[in-house]
């Protein structure tokens, strides 16, 4: 049985987590394959965007603690962990989270490194690494403090209790909260909306959006509007004013 199942829905590629006998912990396997499949959608133009998600109970629990248990000082320092969770986080393309159950630990850092977050009703997120004598290692203290303020995350973390979803809307963490059976539906049709877009502009955008966390306001800026310039230079932007114009849907070839 494969830990990862793929499916594609029209321009949207459908990545399910399948490993429910360890609440789809995210070993260097199943990261791998996650990592892969990207690298794979990142270079097929079919593809405009990406909703990764798991089962009804869980997201992902978290890293597997069995592989971890295994590894002392040298093999942590030599992990490969970082530059898989780096391949992830390298994909320009719309990457949404849709999140039933339990985000833990590296689950919760998976979904804080996509662009959305689609969770069910039944939704937790939460760090919960302090508990094990251990604290988060891919991205979490990092991206949730940007997600949701340093009092709230600085809690999370330091207590290691989760939130539920609708305390994660409140915070900005999540975009949407649904019933947890039309989670992943929901996210679909948000992917769909974004994939119909311009290839070029879509990266553009979540390129300018990703540095605004990472830079002054007054850089930031200077980026959007360079962005916004190349964009001119497009088949895609005059084919979209044409369209508008000439009240017709554009039809975007990413170039």
């Amino acid at each position: 049985m494969s830990e990862l199942v793929k499916s594609l829905h029209e321009r949207v590629l459908l990545l399910t987590l399948n490993r429910p006998q360890a609440r789809n912990a995210l070993n260097n396997a199943l990261l791998t394959q996650i990592a892969d499949a990207l690298d794979a959608a990142q270079q097929d133009s079919s593809i405009g965007a990406v909703v990764i998600t798991g089962n009804e109970r869980c997201f992902a629990a978290g890293a597997d603690l069995q592989e971890m248990a295994e590894k002392d000082l040298a093999a942590t320092l030599s992990d490969i962990r970082p530059r898989i969770w780096a391949r992830i986080d390298a994909f320009t393309k719309p990457l949404i989270a849709a999140v039933n159950g339990y985000a833990l630990g590296a689950g919760c850092e998976m979904a804080l490194l996509c662009d959305v977050v689609v969770a069910g009703d039944n939704a937790s997120f939460g760090l919960p690494e302090i508990t094990l004598g251990i604290m988060p290692g891919a991205g979490g203290t990092q991206r949730l403090i940007r997600a949701v303020g340093k009092s709230l995350a600085t809690q999370m973390v330091l207590t290691g209790k989760a939130i539920n979803a609708q305390r994660a809307q409140q915070a900005g963490l999540v975009s949407e909260v649904h019933p947890a059976e039309l989670t992943t539906e929901y996210a679909l049709t948000l992917a769909a909306q974004m994939a119909k877009h311009s290839p070029l502009a879509l990266q553009a955008a979540k390129q300018a959006l990703r540095q605004s966390q990472e830079v002054s306001l007054r850089a930031g800026l200077a980026q959007e509007r360079q962005l916004f310039t190349l964009l001119s230079a497009t088949d895609d932007r005059r084919e979209g004013i044409a369209a508008f114009l000439a009240k017709r849907q554009p039809d975007f070839k990413g170039r």
